[in-house]
């Protein structure tokens, strides 16, 4: 999904002429508050406040990105349900589950980016999510935390971070990191 900063205006509100005010055109709607946000024509792009970010050690094979972007973003809508959209449905109307109602954005960095970007999050308080290189080894929930609960935070040997918030503190705690190719 690709999103731009482009803005665009609301079209005047349609009016409604009656007989005590034929000289006076009435608007249909009432006048939006000032702190409201301006309606958008559905195509237009949508702009999120807040950020889902992904960031992954460079050194990580194919199928070892794929496995650790699934487990880390897999916990964000728990504890961030606001993250998740609505349920979709195709034309028949078979249900499908509900995903992401933003765009995940996956960048990469090295073992030492990873570790200053995790210090980052943890000072700001994001929401976010880890995996150790320790996890390859565990084949379920239990062992996975077992595994991360036996290191202290500034001795994990992190190959993944995920985090959000908003957009500009995410940016900062990904100070370094470049957009996975």
């Amino acid at each position: 999904m690709t999103t731009t900063d482009s803005t665009t205006t609301a079209p005047e509100p349609a009016s409604v002429t009656t007989p005590a005010t034929a000289s006076a055109p009435v608007p249909a709607t009432a006048p939006t508050p000032a702190s409201a946000p301006t309606p958008t024509p559905a195509s237009a792009p949508v702009r999120f406040d807040t950020k889902i970010a992904v960031l992954l050690r460079a050194d990580l094979r194919t199928w070892q990105r794929l496995n650790v972007t699934a487990f880390l973003v897999s916990g964000l809508g728990t504890q961030v349900p606001e993250v998740i959209g609505e349920p979709y449905a195709d034309a028949d109307g078979t249900p499908y589950l509900p995903m992401f109602r933003q765009p995940v954005l996956v960048f990469e960095g090295t073992k030492e980016v990873l570790t200053a970007a995790h210090g980052r999050a943890l000072a700001r308080g994001l929401p976010r999510a880890v995996f150790t290189s320790d996890l390859f080894a565990t084949g379920n929930d239990r062992d996975n935390r077992a595994a991360v609960r036996a290191v202290p935070a500034a001795d994990l040997d992190l190959v993944g971070l995920a985090v959000h918030g908003p957009r500009t503190a995410v940016d900062k705690v990904l100070k370094g990191a470049r957009m996975h190719p």
